[in-house]
């Protein structure tokens, strides 16, 4: 509908151009008070409220979540199947269990296969079935390993089976690893804590000199240091190793770091045989406690610097001895879905709508939060788009800093900016126009938090109402920080009294397997070059440069790299569609900020275990058998995973074919004293974006109400117009008054097995 403008064209004296603008006259400064108002709260008491907290509304999902996490009725089913006698697993209880029985570690939902899932998906096929993947530590086998089964169909029926999944790694033995290499958990640590106990608990007196406190255990009431380990554990499974760091205790441990390490070989099942490898502070090393009370005894030993006893001033509250900023003690802006919420969702089948856009939620343990058969306008863009890792390399001259590698597994927004905009300037009238369209942007968000250790990543899927899909990732949290020696600034700086901010690398690494318009797909590489060209209109200036554009489409399985100054653009297009004007229909892939790889390619402790994040993007051919570019058991086998994306890379053809695009992103962690007390979500961001690329005929918000189109009238006695003429297409801005209400935590729910005998 029309309407004469009041509220709306504060914004446009601000936004047209000074240099052929006029200056404000009389009828323009005469409408000023109209153009500034806005409705006060005495005015606004008589409005209703508005549903902000209104549920989405329901829709019903097409096709059955065929990626959904297995319920909690299936992951109780298998595990009473697995540890059922008749399965011939011989498990004993986790909570009885030792390093030396068989147990299962961990249960997860099994990866649907792709070739299964389109027949059902676009067509009549049979819906597949869910399956379980557990892993089981077999201290009690005489050769000890850990194991990964697949186990289903499920629900479990008597066509359930226990058989060992190997089929989805190529690191030679499948889904087993040496028991050297399994992850280290709380069963490992409890059967090496005696020997770090015996030898602590022998140099207390040093400890008390040097760092100020003791250790007798991890949970002794008379210790008053604590400890950490480091990752990896083993290189190849045929060695284990503890690297411990020692800390002051507390909710800031890790920004307390002490001069302290103790190195453990603990390879094997048999405790009573590990030993101590040596000792480290002051940084020497010592390969025995007699060599280090030697040292101390000598005078030879001593700190420059202490870590404070109390730890105030790390924690993530505020902090008055910084003092006040005028006016913060206003409430600080909200995004508000006044207008109520415009996205619906199937809860059960974790399904969404929004304005276009389609696709489900998926989750896993290994994983996090996966979206799948993600359409824009009925159209699939992307099969899957899945984290596979959180990679964290660090360096530094301390043994835990220089050998740390973590895998770490996981709304609707005003977009803050006009989503298209112009003004049709050069006009007589006092506001300098003819006509001004803006469209306004809005962004469905879908985020995930997980808090991984000390770091909290922050993961956002934001969907544009152009198209555009946008992935994002930030770090909070605390830094692993290392001791501050004055000599080892190439590591990090000071970023407290005795505290080191030790500089490491965030690389996670995405999969998005896209399928535009089906499955035949090639992914084309646009470089912008400087040319040498002449033109006849130009015969004065001879030769000269020019930009340029070079296409060709990548044959074969390979890395690619962004090109220096955003010089090259890659585009996945669909092999023969074409677009109205005869361009490829595809979708660009566009850098962010901070899209990085791995700075390190040949470092001893990510050698082979994290190929997938030493290319900033890498083109693979689809197949079922390689459903993650990495293995939640990789984490201790750099020298030797169990699954190496590099072997992904064997040549295959990925032109007209279905391909799947790696990508990483991430930070170089810069460390700096404002990490303290916790990195900010400010700095620390990577973000990549997929857009139309010829996709369409045109840009995609002209369907879109949610915009303002204003003219300026001719007047009838030849004077100037005195209002603008606005035209809302029925979108009115609503007028309510707002309740906010404090956010809440919600409690978490721990699910308690069963006891079999009840």
């Amino acid at each position: 509908m029309l309407q004469l403008l009041a509220t709306a064209a504060l914004l446009l004296p601000a936004l047209t151009d000074a240099t052929i603008t006029s200056p404000l006259g009389y009828w323009r400064q005469a409408l000023l008070s109209q153009f500034t108002h806005r409705v006060s709260s005495n005015e606004n008491t008589t409005c209703s409220t508005c549903s902000v907290y209104e549920a989405a509304k329901s829709v019903v999902a097409p096709k059955a979540n065929v990626w959904a996490q297995i319920s909690p009725e299936d992951n109780l089913a298998v595990w009473n199947l697995l540890h059922d006698p008749a399965s011939g697993l011989n498990l004993t209880d986790p909570s009885t269990a030792i390093i030396n029985d068989n147990y299962v570690f961990y249960i997860d939902t099994v990866h649907t296969n792709k070739s299964e899932v389109l027949p059902y998906l676009d067509g009549l096929g049979v819906k597949p079935s869910s399956w379980a993947r557990a892993i089981i530590f077999e201290g009690g086998k005489p050769e000890p390993v850990s194991q990964e089964y697949i186990v289903g169909p499920l629900p479990v029926s008597n066509e359930t089976t226990i058989r060992k999944l190997d089929y989805p790694y190529n690191g030679g033995t499948g889904g087993s690893i040496p028991f050297n290499g399994r992850f280290f958990d709380q069963k490992r640590i409890d059967a090496s804590e005696p020997l770090l106990v015996s030898v602590m608990s022998n140099i207390t007196d040093i400890t008390s000199a040097l760092l100020g406190g003791v250790f007798y255990g991890y949970a002794d009431p008379e210790s008053t240091l604590t400890a950490t380990t480091t990752t990896p554990t083993s290189f190849d499974g045929n060695q284990a190793f503890q690297v411990i760091m020692f800390l002051f205790p507390g909710s800031a441990t890790y920004l307390r770091p002490l001069d302290f390490f103790v190195l453990l070989d603990t390879t094997g099942t048999d405790a009573s045989l590990y030993k101590l490898k040596g000792l480290v502070t002051n940084s020497r090393f010592f390969s025995s406690v007699a060599e280090l009370r030697s040292a101390f005894e000598a005078g030879e030993l001593a700190e420059e610097v202490y870590q404070p006893s109390d730890y105030d001033w790390a924690l993530l509250k505020h902090n008055p001895k910084m003092g006040t900023r005028e006016l913060e003690d206003k409430f600080a802006p909200q995004s508000l879905e006044v207008g109520g919420k415009r996205y619906k969702v199937d809860s059960q089948q974790k399904y969404v709508e929004y304005l276009g856009w389609s696709f489900y939620v998926a989750h896993t343990r290994a994983l996090g939060v996966m979206l799948y058969d993600i359409r824009f306008k009925g159209e699939r863009i992307l099969y899957e788009l899945s984290m596979q890792e959180a990679a964290a390399q660090y360096g530094g001259f301390q043994p835990k800093a220089a050998s740390t590698l973590y895998h770490d597994t996981h709304f609707q927004l005003d977009a803050g900016f006009p989503l298209s905009r112009h003004r049709a300037g050069h006009a007589s009238n006092d506001y300098g126009f003819s006509n001004l369209g803006v469209v306004k942007a809005s962004i469905l968000t879908l985020r995930s938090i997980a808090t991984v250790g000390n770091y909290d990543y922050l993961f956002d899927y934001a969907f544009h109402v152009d198209g555009s899909l946008e992935v994002t990732v930030r770090a909070s949290g605390y830094l692993q920080s290392s001791f501050f020696y004055r000599d080892q600034g190439a590591w990090g700086p000071r970023i407290q009294e005795a505290t080191q901010g030790s500089l490491h690398d965030h690389v996670l690494t995405w999969k998005a397997d896209f399928d535009i318009l089906g499955t035949e797909n090639s992914l084309q590489v646009t470089e912008l070059k400087v040319v040498n060209t002449t033109q006849p209109w130009w015969p004065e200036l001879g030769e000269f440069e020019q930009i340029a554009l070079e296409s060709h489409n990548v044959e074969r399985e390979q890395q690619l790299s962004w090109a220096d100054n955003g010089q090259l653009m890659y585009a996945v297009n669909h092999a023969s569609a074409t677009n109205k004007w005869g361009a490829p229909r595809g979708y660009r892939i566009i850098p962010g900020k901070s899209n990085i790889r791995l700075s390190t390619l040949n470092s001893p402790f990510s050698r082979h275990n994290t190929a997938l994040s030493k290319a900033h993007l890498t083109v693979t051919r689809q197949h079922d058998t390689e459903p993650w570019g990495n293995s939640v058991q990789n984490l201790n086998m750099p020298w030797k995973p169990q699954q190496d994306f590099a072997k992904f890379l064997n040549d295959e053809s990925v032109e007209g074919a279905d391909l799947v695009v790696w990508f990483n992103l991430g930070m170089h962690h810069f460390t700096r004293s404002e990490d303290v007390p916790v990195t900010l979500y400010s700095e620390a961001v990577s973000s990549i974006m997929f857009a139309p690329q010829n996709f369409f005929d045109q840009s995609q918000d002209g369907d879109l109400r949610n915009r303002r189109w204003y003219t300026v009238p001719e007047a009838a006695d030849g004077n100037n117009a005195t209002a603008l003429v606005s035209e809302t297409y029925g979108v009115e801005i609503p007028q309510c008054k707002v309740n906010l209400q404090e956010p809440t935590l919600a409690r978490i729910e721990w699910w308690v097995r069963p006891d079999p005998g009840v």
